[in-house]
């Protein structure tokens, strides 16, 4: 069982080839465009996702922040849509490689920034020095908040990175223990097959929040230098 313990983290391969930029695009195919006066159920739910997504991330924003709409929008149902993908069995989650999670974060963290300086350069830099700090301790709060600042990016991917791959651990353990245990004490590996179900339950809402809090935060960082 610990042998192939990281082996669902490991980037599949055809041929000698890695397949994860088919795997990147493939939830992009859950999302069809309607070509239909009147859409469908699903088409009618994906539009209300949608419209709830704008709801909830983009009504703090400025018009200058709400140009982020689409990519804000596409983010978080990419992420989403990755996770849960990521749940069925058998399957690859490009979102439990700090690579992947990264090249997502730096970007759209740069892009926010550089919106900032580019828009607001004095408030910006306001944020490197609070009003009313002592002069003695000006030059270590500045180091301080640049660390903070450059830090961001490796907080948002570590956090996606960490929370998906603890839980695809812990199932594949309790997944492993429950098959051994069925044939040493049936009653305990009912138990252990319940935890399980209820572990996979919990693995779906982490997929979504997960997927909610990485572009929370980067439209909290759009928001801040919009």
């Amino acid at each position: 069982m610990n042998e192939n313990l990281f082996a669902s983290f490991i980037t599949p391969t055809m041929m000698g080839f890695p397949i994860v930029a088919a795997i990147i695009m493939f939830p992009s195919i859950l999302f069809p465009s309607s070509k239909r006066l009147i859409n469908n159920r699903l088409h009618s739910f994906q539009h209300w996702l949608v419209k709830l997504i704008i709801k909830q991330m983009m009504l703090i924003h400025t018009p200058k922040g709400r140009t982020w709409t689409l990519m804000i929008v596409s983010l978080i149902m990419f992420i989403g849509s990755t996770n849960l993908l990521g749940l069925l069995p058998h399957t690859f989650t490009p979102t439990t490689q700090l690579s992947m999670n990264l090249s997502m974060a730096i970007p759209l963290w740069a892009g926010a920034v550089i919106t900032g300086f580019r828009h607001k350069l004095k408030s910006s830099l306001a944020h490197f020095l609070p009003q009313g700090t002592p002069i003695s301790l000006i030059p270590m709060l500045i180091i301080i908040e640049t660390i903070s600042l450059f830090i961001q990016p490796m907080a948002l991917a570590v956090r996606l990175t960490a929370n998906i791959t603890a839980g695809h651990l812990l199932m594949h353990l309790i997944g492993g223990a429950t098959l051994v245990l069925m044939n040493i004490s049936p009653p305990t590996a009912t138990i252990t097959f319940i935890i399980l179900l209820l572990l996979t339950i919990l693995e779906f809402a982490v997929a979504l929040i997960q997927a909610y809090v990485f572009t929370l935060l980067v439209s909290l960082y759009l928001h801040d230098n919009t």
